[in-house]
């Protein structure tokens, strides 16, 4: 029974990494999208060099610096900067995958768009991003399952995530091989849940639309 609190342990924090990581990523992914569109100067400008500076580095090293920088005054514990490095991390690729699907839409949308005398709030809300988010599904989604697999890298901040706890079991029951096995197979299906959301997403956006 411990063995097993200990993996629904490491799930349920895998869980809860994720989910936070993603709506972290999802805004900074999205805010990054918008700077390099419309920002000026310096805003495309701190933008690029996000981007530049997250996807040219190690995840792993990015934990270990936000851990060591961030001020013990803060009161941040260490799932909260996992969530807040993992969300950064995968934010810096979604923004360049969102850039791109909304660059990957006609420039007539907006100009129709504009000619009904649409505000920009809606022709953004109304117009682009729905076409937009249909092209940029896919890989989303494959960074959302990345982001799944890069949680496992928590554990190098003493984050008690399912690989860590996996760790744990394995050095109680000397079963290596059997509990890895089981840890790979749970991964398996957290990523094949989330392709079956997405999938569910993409057929109702294709109704809609």
């Amino acid at each position: 029974f411990r063995l097993g609190s200990l993996l629904a342990s490491g799930l349920a924090t895998t869980c809860l990494i994720s989910a936070v990581g993603l709506v972290i990523a999802l805004g900074a992914g999205l805010l990054t999208a918008f700077l390099r569109l419309s920002g000026g100067p310096v805003s495309r400008g701190v933008a690029t060099l996000y981007i530049g500076l997250i996807r040219n580095t190690p995840l792993m090293l990015q934990l270990l610096v936000l851990y060591l920088l961030v001020p013990a005054s803060w009161n941040l514990s260490a799932l909260a900067i996992a969530c807040l490095a993992l969300g950064l991390f995968e934010g810096a690729y979604l923004a360049e995958i969102f850039r791109a699907g909304i660059l990957a839409i006609p420039s007539g949308q907006w100009e129709a768009a504009q000619s009904l005398g649409l505000p920009v709030s809606t022709c953004w809300t109304a117009v682009i991003l729905p076409q937009a988010i249909r092209r940029v599904l896919p890989p989303t989604l494959g960074q959302c399952v990345s982001l799944i697999k890069d949680s496992s890298l928590a554990s190098v901040i003493a984050v008690s995530e399912l690989a860590q706890q996996s760790g744990l079991v394995v050095s109680d029951t000397f079963l290596s091989f059997e509990i890895w096995l089981l840890t790979a197979g749970v991964y398996l299906c957290l990523a094949l849940l989330l392709s079956a959301c997405a999938a569910w997403l993409g057929c109702k956006l294709q109704r809609r639309c």
